[in-house]
């Protein structure tokens, strides 16, 4: 199967799946009166705006590079993971507010706590299993907009457990003033999820440059290639699922330019194979004497 098939088949599964949960969420918090169930769902709509965004993201990277892109559209993935995590953010804002004016201001301490077991057992399991699923698909196909969404599933999975959790304690000790505080503790979680899914994303669109070790692999390379004098101007940036990588190579003065890019080509080979999706362009130099 295409990478481009798996990468929109994940995307697609991730939009059906938490429609169906966000509807599950809304009826059991409706029902049951608990504000951490309605806070979960509210985060649930995050993941599915997130989701539909992932999808089209996915669809667009994936077109090749033309007039108006010519270095390709795998931007589209970075702004997508961008744009998820201030989702993500600005719904465990909202919990937050909404759980410390129950706190404030009183709270229905009649809570139902049965349905709600049962729905967010469902949601941590449905969860799970979704998000395992994209995680395997980002790490195969290197898509930085799916590797946000998993990493957005995985948030729901730990506040769906914590508010599972506690509903369970809420049913056995009848404290429901706990259900308000929960929400706050799974908001914090979310919260810190979106942080680090922005500030990764954001340093992508402002062409940050490539991890330590991605730039330790494409060392390694020239360091033992014995064929060049050495390197210098080592750059790299993330596209999306891509790289984009500059290196200026150091050659004999006195070897062809048929032998130097026939070792350039041979390097570039050598660094798409350790690092995967890669676009370098090498820059040959010939050695001071």
């Amino acid at each position: 199967m295409k990478i481009e098939t798996q990468k929109k088949l994940a995307a697609g599964l991730s939009i059906t799946s938490n429609a169906f949960i966000i509807l599950f969420k809304l009826i059991a918090g409706i029902i049951s009166g608990s504000i951490s169930i309605i806070s979960e769902a509210i985060h649930s709509m995050s993941d599915f705006l997130a989701s539909v965004l992932t999808f089209f993201a996915v669809t667009r990277s994936a077109e090749p590079a033309d007039k108006d892109h010519p270095f390709g559209h795998g931007r589209y993935e970075d702004m997508s993971g961008f744009v998820e995590g201030g989702l993500i953010i600005f719904a465990a804002f909202y919990i937050i507010y909404e759980a410390s004016k129950k706190l404030l201001f009183g709270y229905n301490m009649d809570l139902n706590s049965t349905l709600g077991i049962w729905v967010m057992g469902f949601a941590v399991i449905a969860n799970i299993l979704v998000s395992t699923y994209l995680f395997h698909i980002a790490k195969k196909t290197e898509s930085v907009s799916l590797l946000a969404d998993a990493e957005h599933l995985r948030t729901d999975v730990l506040s769906a457990f914590g508010v599972f959790a506690g509903l369970i304690l809420i049913k056995i000790t009848g404290y429901a003033l706990l259900d308000p505080i929960i929400a706050i503790i799974v908001a914090l979680i979310i919260l810190k999820a979106g942080f680090s899914i922005s500030k990764a994303t954001l340093n992508n669109l402002l062409d940050g440059s490539l991890p330590n070790e991605d730039i330790e692999k494409i060392d390694n390379i020239l360091n033992t290639y014995e064929g060049i004098k050495g390197y210098k101007n080592v750059k790299g940036r993330r596209t999306g699922p891509g790289r984009d990588i500059d290196i200026t190579i150091i050659f004999d003065g006195k070897m062809t330019i048929k032998q130097c890019h026939k070792i350039c080509d041979d390097i570039e080979h050598k660094i798409q194979e350790a690092l995967g999706n890669a676009s370098i362009t090498t820059h040959m130099e010939p050695e001071k004497v």
